[in-house]
């Protein structure tokens, strides 16, 4: 049984390690930017699955942790004290604002975290030293002592590293006594507060969590692009890490990955069509929005737990019975 559910992790891990040797440099920058989305969407299906906590601002977090490290790489410090510092800024930014928008329930704690992020960019647009509406740009590649990150595959493999530590403290959590008290908040938080559980110090803990895996994955991106600026976080952003949440599994850590894998590759073919000649300059916006809202409908429809759930399922339906 221990070796059966080892196989799936072992055999993600071989793809995992394989691709970069196999791909072109138009398909890893897609496997980057997946890496990369599925770090900040554990940390969703995180605060939301288990916690029962709805965030429309994990952008902001994303963007605090890639505007940390480009300033401070910029600025004549190490990439790697850059990358190290993007996650523990995004936590205690999120620490800080947690305190006013978590005596929030439900939308509005949704509509406080967005305005989050609209203030963050308004306010990344206006100061000189995040280089306003320009952003900063010329950021160094990511190195650490002797060794600097020289092409794609580099940054696919750092990313997919970045990844594989997000879900590992993930699974670690979610299986200690902290990761059952979440439970519990998720259900109930009136029930929760009864038996004893810190309802708000453990909100407030999760939500710094899942900050800092968005701050990492913003760290990685600054290094990967060598530029930032507001528009790489448009509000949309935090609205696709929630969608692809939501088709991977709330609650599951495959099924954030599993998610942030089907939205980005639909938003790459999407991206594609909406660039054939002849296809209006709309037609990126209204074809996104379109298919996230027909995407969210059908999930909800016909998988309503997501697809990793209703794979697991399948799959356990379809296996013989043992019979003496």
């Amino acid at each position: 049984m221990i070796v059966r559910r080892a196989l799936g992790p072992l055999a993600a891990a071989a793809v995992t390690l394989a691709l970069p040797a196999v791909l072109d440099d138009s398909a890893l920058a897609v496997y980057v930017l997946l890496g990369l989305a599925a770090m900040v969407t554990v940390g969703v299906s995180l605060l939301m699955g288990y916690a029962g906590q709805v965030s429309l601002g994990q952008g902001a977090f994303y963007g605090l942790g890639a505007y940390t490290a480009a300033l401070l790489a910029l600025n004549g410090l190490p990439p790697l004290l850059g990358l190290l510092a993007a996650p523990v800024a995004a936590a205690a930014f999120a620490l800080v604002v947690g305190l006013p928008l978590l005596r929030l329930r439900g939308h509005h704690l949704a509509f406080a975290t967005l305005a989050m992020q609209l203030i963050l960019l308004s306010l990344a647009g206006q100061l000189e030293f995040t280089g306003g509406d320009i952003g900063l740009q010329a950021i160094p590649p990511f190195s650490a002592w002797s060794f600097e990150a020289g092409g794609v595959t580099t940054y696919a493999y750092l990313t997919w590293a970045g990844l594989a530590l997000v879900m590992l403290v993930t699974r670690n959590v979610i299986a200690s006594r902290p990761g059952r008290a979440l439970r519990a908040l998720a259900t109930s938080e009136t029930a929760a507060a009864s038996s004893g559980i810190p309802v708000g110090r453990y909100k407030l803990a999760v939500l710094a969590l899942s900050a800092a895996f968005a701050g990492l994955a913003g760290g990685i991106y600054c290094f990967y692009t060598g530029y930032v600026a507001p528009g790489s976080f448009p509000v949309l952003i935090s609205i696709q890490y929630i969608v692809m949440a939501v088709v991977g599994g709330l609650g599951t850590i495959w099924g954030a990955v599993a998610g942030a894998a089907a939205i980005t590759l639909l938003v790459q073919g999407l991206d594609r069509l909406a660039n054939l000649p002849g296809m209006p300059s709309y037609a990126p916006g209204v074809l996104s929005y379109a298919v996230y809202a027909l995407v969210l409908i059908a999930v909800v429809l016909f998988l309503p737990n997501g697809l990793v759930p209703a794979i697991r399922r399948l799959l356990s339906r379809e296996r013989p019975v043992k019979t003496r």
